[in-house]
């Protein structure tokens, strides 16, 4: 999974940011010349990555003045290599950030604020939601250049053979899971064992992995409960999909529905472009997007994703200012749009939905669903909670383990993580 997850990388060498920082040298800026800033772009380096790096160029040639090393990091590794790099003081003048990593590097000081500075120039553009989601302690950290949640995406082929709609609730799901195999042949629903998949159930619920306001590890509370026992009865049933807890479960249920193999499943937006690559969706308008299905609170909630870009706070004077103007270029409107058509992908800022942007099928479906989109809690740990949930929910999937078991298991591992909250 690309985005919304916690980094769960070995702890990387300090290679890449010797020979790629920014951070603690004027090196780059010469008295009569340009100040050199250091980009850590964490994006997809074959399918998103080149339209940030025209946008360099572009902003580049508009400023003589400042040039762009432009380093492309593998998501998976960002995380600890930044740890690691702003520790030493070599970390890279920008980094695109998780929204989960924002709170985590801003306690630990690597992050510079930008309430006040040009990066956020334009702050009452972008949805607050997400801006309230770059914030610690009352400071913003972090300006969102990339939003996503997840949404039931659907064959709507598939579903109008059945005679279905969307459903609205999981009970609803596995009503029409069933009449889609009946009439159809094909599987339902497919469902992940991963824990930022299962987010939405407890949403649901209305509840979380903890109360962060509370100091409360909430995972396995009486709503949690019933949160993964309704996640755990979408893998066993009629048109239901049985869990998959291979390495490359991911890879297996994408496969199978961009293939027309099953009719719908849980997704977010950095897949669209992937989407369409597959011979059920050759015809974009195929395409169905739809809210999350509602608990027994009868509410609907996704986890938000997406990314950040911020400042080290670590670079010298001259970096963050040149930082700051690319920040406030990288996130405008335009740059968002050229993104946006190039990747399939959501702007954080609502004049960037330009009519453009939203005759992509994919991006309009998931513009319509980002209501239901719930905020991360301004928690640093909170991405680390999912780690023990995904080391357990695919032994409670598989039968290896019970729920209460797993749950228990989980609750145990996150209290370590969060040693002041009780239980």
């Amino acid at each position: 999974m690309r985005r919304g997850i916690a980094a769960t990388a070995l702890v990387a060498s300090f290679a890449l940011a010797a020979t790629a920082c920014g951070g603690d040298s004027d090196s780059g800026d010469e008295a009569d010349g340009p100040v050199t800033i250091t980009w850590w772009d964490t994006s997809n380096a074959t399918n998103e990555a080149p339209a940030y790096q025209a946008l360099v160029k572009e902003f580049e040639a508009a400023n003589k003045d400042i040039k762009v090393n432009y380093v492309n990091v593998p998501f998976d590794q960002a995380q600890n290599k930044f740890d690691t790099a702003a520790g030493a003081s070599g970390a890279p003048d920008v980094l695109r950030s998780e929204v989960g990593w924002t709170p985590a590097f801003a306690k630990n000081g690597y992050l510079l604020p930008l309430d006040g500075t040009e990066a956020l120039a334009d702050e009452s553009a972008f949805q607050p939601s997400l801006i309230e989601q770059a914030k610690y302690e009352g400071q913003t950290y972090g300006v969102p250049i990339v939003t996503d949640t997840l949404a039931l995406v659907y064959n709507k082929e598939l579903y109008e053979k059945a005679g279905v709609e969307p459903p609205k609730t999981w009970d609803e799901l596995k009503t029409s899971a069933a009449t889609i195999k009946d009439k159809t042949g094909v599987d339902g629903y497919w469902g992940s064992t991963q824990a930022y998949y299962a987010q939405s159930f407890l949403y649901g619920e209305g509840t979380d992995t903890v109360d962060a306001e509370a100091e409360k590890i909430t995972v396995d509370s009486p709503e949690a409960q019933q949160a993964y026992g309704t996640w755990l009865g979408l893998f066993d049933g009629k048109g239901l999909h049985k869990a998959d807890t291979t390495a490359d479960a991911y890879a297996h249920i994408q496969d199978a529905f961009v293939n027309g193999e099953v009719a719908s499943i849980l997704q977010g937006p950095w897949e669209i472009t992937n989407f369409y690559k597959g011979s059920a969706f050759k015809d974009k308008e195929n395409l169905g997007i739809a809210t999350v299905p509602a608990g027994s609170t009868g509410k609907a909630g996704a986890p938000t994703g997406g990314h950040n870009l911020s400042v080290y706070a670590g670079s010298s004077e001259s970096k963050q200012q040149a930082a700051l103007k690319f920040v406030n270029f990288m996130t405008s409107a335009k740059s968002q749009e050229t993104v946006a058509l190039a990747n399939s992908t959501l702007p954080t800022r609502d004049d960037a939905y330009t009519a453009e942007v939203k005759a992509d099928p994919g991006i309009a479906g998931y513009q319509s669903v980002l209501p239901a989109a719930q905020p991360r809690p301004a928690l640093p740990e909170y991405s680390s909670l999912w780690g023990p949930l995904d080391t357990e929910l695919p032994k409670i999937a598989s039968g290896k383990e019970s729920l209460d078991e797993g749950l228990s298991t989980a609750e145990t591992a996150i209290a370590k993580l969060v040693p002041d909250f009780s239980k």
